[in-house]
Order: structure tokens, then C-alpha cells, then sequence
């Protein structure tokens, strides 16, 4: 099996840097163990795509990557060698994939990908395997085979990345612009604690990014797991924990280096909440949407002082973006307002419907804004590398710095110098 995850681009205005896909390695847990898998991430290597082998699996992730994941399926079957997509994109836009691959597979795979290989090896391979309301066990989630990533590839500057794993699927909430609610299901299922914690510390990594859409759904099992996973001494980034200060004490302790928090107002709750992070030495990056409903340009530009007033570390803004099966979407299109469904635009930096308090140009102007006055006074390279010098630092006190490699060492000891 050659295994490729289709390039994508990164936002206008963000440093490119990539980190190890996790889509790919998880999915790749659940083949046999008989077959032989060559990983491609195009977004860090050339690949010629002349290769003959049984088949091709196209891990697709993002909607922008459909376009690419079509070219590279093209190519193979036009030689004879069939493909089979599957991944959250390919989930989202089944009914089009579909004419895209020989098969396309539907759902989490855990269980139920070996079926596919025996009826590849009996040549009557399916053209639909849909397992979208099929969950499978969660306790049948494996270590993801981070043995087939080229590591060297994923580094910033000398800097490494850090690796991604997951310890829950599904999600209680159904916020507006999401999709996790109908492609996991609205039900909270966590994997169980012993394993995640055997699986990270398999990691040689000593940098993780829990990529659970939410930390905050279960308050009891967020205490049963950072306690399980203080004695690792890890370091992890993750998304939105629950504003607790026993929960926030305890994430500290078990190596919580930063949080993307989202920010969708200039309240008192998001200034508070942000602030109890800091004061548990958590670092911040605001995630921001713009071009809500009661956004206008006065507010966005009230938002974006508001972050620098707050003092996140670093924020990443994006465009509002109605992705398939997202309540947004389906209120956007009730209303007519979708202007725009070529899914190369769909990369969460352009505007593709009409906002309702300005001009979709003028939108597009203020994403500018927003990142060129928030990086203004300290570029994005600068902020990004105070927030890596935090890592080191807590590394150092808690004696599990390895000195990457040589330029992360020269990196330190510069910054550590000014």
C-alpha cells in the first residue's frame, strides 16, 4: 500500500511549518499487519506518484485537499492501480468522492478496514464501505504507526514539532461552525486512560498536541487523565480545557504548555479565563473567527486590540468557512448566502458568503488587519520562538530537555543571551 496525505496550503499571512499528520498514522493502526505501507506526506516531500502498488490509500483531512487527493487518484487508476479515500473530508463529501476512488471508505476504521484487503485480494473490492453510523469500540483504537513518519521533515527552524494523539473521539457540543459533532458523533467517548498513557509514552517525543476537539466535557476523566499522565513528564499543547482551577492545576502539572482558546468576544469571561491560564503558566493562543453575524468592522477591529490588550501569547485568525455539515452551513444556504463552492477557496483564509454586516471584500480586508496588526510590533517567527523557549525552560527545570539538535541548542542559549 503506498499511503499519501495530499498537500495542502497553509493561511495567507501564517508561517509554514508541518506537523506529523495523525489522520494517517491512526488510520494506518487499523491495516494488517501483512501489508506493507510506504507513508508519503506531500506537504514535506516530492513523490513521483510512478509507483505500482496493490493499492493506494488517500488519507483526506481537509475539504481544501479534495481537489489534490482527485489529481493523485486519477493519475493511479489511469495505470491500473486502484484507490480507495477515506479520512474527515472524504466523510464530509462522500456522495462527490465517491467518483473519485474505487472505493471510498466512510467512518472510523478501526475493525473494519481488514475487509477491505480481503476483498481486494478476491478482486470484487466494494465501491462504497460505509461505516458512518458503525462506531467501532473506542478500547479498539491502536497506537498510531508513527513508525512510518520521516521525522527529519518535521522540524521549524531546528525546532521539533510536536506529535499528535487523541484520547477521545465525539463531542457534547455543536458549536456553530464545527463539524466534529456529525462526523464523531454528539456523544463524548474517551479512550481508556491506560491506554493513551501507554501509547504517549511510546512517543519519543517528549512534545505532544492532544487533538481532542474539547478538553472540557467530562470533569472527572479530565482528573483521571492528567494525574495518569503527570509522571510522564511530557509536554502538550491542546485545545479548550475546562475553566477550572483544579482541572487547570492539574493540566499544569501533567506538562500543559499551551492552549488554543478560542475567542469569540471582548468579555470579562474571555479576559478572566485567559488570564487563569496564564496564572497556572499555561500559554495562550487565541483562535478568532471572523465575520460572525454581529461582527462589523469596528467590532473586529476592537476584537483584535482586545487580544493584544489580554496578552495572548500568539492568535491565529481565519475567516468564517461553512464546511459541509456544520450548522453554519446549513444556516448560510437556508439564507442563500454561499456564493462560493470551489473547495480550493475553502482553506479558511478567503471569504466565500456574504457576511451581514459588510461586504465580503471588506472581510476579506479586515483578516489582513487582523494579522498584520496583531504581529505588527513582533513577528510571528519572534512570538512563535518565545512561546518554544517556554517549553525548553519548563524542560530544563523538570530535567527532561534533550537539546533537540544542535540548533535548537544554538536557538536557546541566543534567545537565552538577549
Amino acid at each position: 500500500m503506498t499511503l499519501i496525505y495530499p498537500r495542502w496550503s497553509k493561511l495567507q499571512r501564517q508561517t509554514e511549518f508541518h506537523l506529523p499528520p495523525h489522520g494517517p498514522v491512526v488510520f494506518a493502526a487499523t491495516v494488517p499487519e501483512e501489508v506493507d505501507i510506504t507513508f508519503v506526506d506531500e506537504n514535506v516531500e516530492d513523490y513521483p506518484l510512478t509507483d505500482s502498488p496493490d493499492i493506494v490509500a488517500l488519507s483526506v483531512m481537509l475539504t481544501i485537499q479534495l481537489p489534490r487527493a482527485y489529481e493523485i487518484s486519477a493519475q493511479y487508476r489511469a495505470r491500473g492501480v486502484p484507490v480507495v479515500m477515506g479520512g474527515i473530508a472524504a466523510t464530509l463529501h462522500s456522495d462527490e468522492a465517491a467518483a473519485h476512488a474505487d472505493a471510498l471508505f466512510i467512518g472510523e476504521a478501526e475493525g473494519r478496514f481488514p475487509r477491505v484487503i480481503e476483498d481486494l485480494k478476491k478482486g470484487r473490492l466494494k465501491p462504497v464501505y460505509n461505516h458512518f453510523d458503525d462506531r467501532p469500540d473506542i478500547g479498539l483504537i491502536g497506537t498510531a504507526r508513527r513508525d512510518l513518519l520521516k521525522r527529519e521533515l518535521y522540524n521549524y527552524r531546528g525546532v521539533q514539532m510536536v506529535d499528535l494523539i487523541h484520547a477521545s473521539r465525539g463531542c457534547k457540543f455543536n458549536c456553530f461552525p464545527c463539524c466534529v459533532g456529525y462526523l464523531g458523533g454528539r456523544q463524548f467517548r474517551p479512550r481508556p486512560i491506560d491506554r493513551v498513557v501507554e501509547e504517549m509514552a511510546s512517543i519519543p517525543n517528549n512534545r505532544l498536541f492532544l487533538v481532542d476537539n474539547s478538553l472540557a466535557q467530562e470533569r472527572q476523566w479530565l482528573i483521571d487523565l492528567f494525574t495518569a499522565m503527570a509522571p510522564l513528564k511530557k509536554k502538550f499543547v491542546c485545545h479548550p480545557i475546562l475553566d477550572d482551577d483544579e482541572i487547570l492545576s492539574l493540566a499544569a502539572d501533567a506538562g500543559c504548555w499551551y492552549v488554543y482558546q478560542a475567542i469569540y468576544d471582548t468579555s470579562d469571561t474571555i479576559r478572566r479565563r485567559v488570564q487563569r491560564l496564564k496564572d497556572h503558566g499555561i500559554g495562550v493562543e487565541g483562535t478568532i473567527i471572523l465575520g460572525t453575524d454581529d461582527h462589523d468592522e469596528d467590532y473586529i477591529k476592537r476584537l483584535v486590540d482586545f487580544i493584544q490588550e489580554i496578552g495572548v501569547n500568539m492568535a491565529e485568525f481565519t475567516v468564517l468557512t461553512p464546511f459541509l455539515h456544520s450548522p453554519i452551513r446549513q444556516r448560510l444556504e437556508s439564507e442563500g448566502r454561499i456564493f462560493d463552492n470551489n473547495w480550493q477557496h475553502y482553506t479558511a483564509d478567503r471569504v466565500v458568503f456574504r457576511p451581514k454586516r459588510m461586504t465580503p471584500e471588506k472581510l476579506q480586508e479586515l483578516y489582513y488587519y487582523a494579522w498584520d496588526t496583531f504581529y505588527g510590533d513582533n513577528g510571528l517567527q519572534i512570538k512563535m520562538g518565545e512561546l518554544f523557549m517556554n517549553v525548553i525552560r519548563k524542560e530544563m527545570k523538570d530535567g527532561t530537555y534533550r537539546g533537540y539538535n544542535a540548533k535548537e541548542k544554538r536557538v536557546f542559549k541566543k534567545k537565552s543571551a538577549n
